[in-house]
């Protein structure tokens, strides 16, 4: 089938075309931009991502679901791109979680991850996690599966069972998750690339590995984890971990040196900012709208004589 990305495609069709799925960490509209215009299919805003940048906050569940919506549609707005949405816990009860899961179809969302992290839950790369059971996790699948409205729409579970539980625990959550309706399996704080090949082997959906820098989870190459049976491979921060180190050393640059001349290479240039924005396109159209209501001058002489 040909890719055909006109219109929004849905997150199953993008697993579909391309193996493994790169998807690319999209802290905000102009970033997911880029990304398209780099060639991704698929985009991804992390909930850790929102709470350290949209709200300079710990990724400890203390941001709330319009928090995260509030980037979901500005995102949406600007990028035909399907985009993953790490809904955390699902914020709140089973009545809760269902309104997430109407929310985020309303913002356009093309799939979300849950997990089986108690409410006050911690990064999935920092020790001291504590997950709720698996019955309550398979509860909240459940209720987000009765929420969805839109059948393309994917719910993705994710087990941090590894960490505290061990590879054979997050197997069996997994396989649990995926019978109460969980499309796709998301297996956090993967250690070895063989461990992926027993979540693939076990429970028959797509799988994701999150290759996320400086955390438990070596840093595959997506042959390699092709090669392991893994379906999606997510870069979930490092894009905007290099934007916030380069934007630190412009700050010391200016601050220490009164000037920004030395660090300029680390810019983006005003013609590509443009260029990403479609800016030009826009000025073309302010241009025509002002030609288009110029007053018209009267028939006839300076003076308004006429004939």
């Amino acid at each position: 089938m040909e890719w055909n990305p006109v219109g929004t495609p849905s997150f199953r069709s993008a697993v579909q075309h391309e193996h493994p799925l790169q998807v690319i960490g999209a802290i905000n509209a102009y970033t997911a931009r880029m990304a398209e215009a780099t060639g991704f299919r698929a985009l991804y805003l992390s909930g850790g991502g929102v709470a350290a940048n949209s709200l300079g906050m710990p990724d400890l569940g203390i941001s709330t679901m319009e928090d995260v919506l509030v980037d979901v549609r500005r995102i949406t707005e600007v990028t035909h791109l399907p985009l993953l949405v790490d809904i955390d816990t699902g914020w709140g009860s089973a009545f809760n979680i269902a309104r997430t899961i109407r929310s985020m179809q309303r913002a356009g969302a093309a799939a979300v991850h849950m997990e089986d992290q108690v409410g006050a839950k911690r990064c999935g790369h920092r020790p001291g996690k504590e997950l709720v059971s698996a019955e309550e996790m398979v509860d909240r699948i459940k209720a987000a599966v009765d929420a969805r409205t839109d059948p393309e729409f994917v719910i993705m579970a994710r087990t941090d069972a590894l960490a505290g539980e061990g590879l054979s625990s997050a197997l069996e959550r997994s396989v649990a998750y995926v019978a109460a309706g969980a499309d796709m399996i998301f297996a956090e704080a993967v250690t070895d690339l063989a461990m992926y090949t027993r979540f693939k082997e076990t429970v028959g959906v797509p799988i994701l590995a999150n290759i996320t820098e400086f955390g438990q989870t070596p840093l595959y190459t997506a042959q390699q984890l092709a090669d392991a049976g893994v379906d999606i491979v997510l870069y979930c921060c490092a894009a905007y971990r290099a934007m916030n180190a380069a934007a630190l050393k412009v700050y010391h640059a200016i601050r220490a040196e009164g000037t920004q001349r030395n660090v300029l290479n680390l810019m983006q240039t005003r013609a590509e900012l443009y260029d990403f924005l479609g800016y030009y396109a826009y000025e073309q159209k302010l241009d025509q709208l002002f030609e288009a209501n110029q007053p018209q001058p009267l028939s006839g002489d300076a003076h308004g004589h006429h004939d």
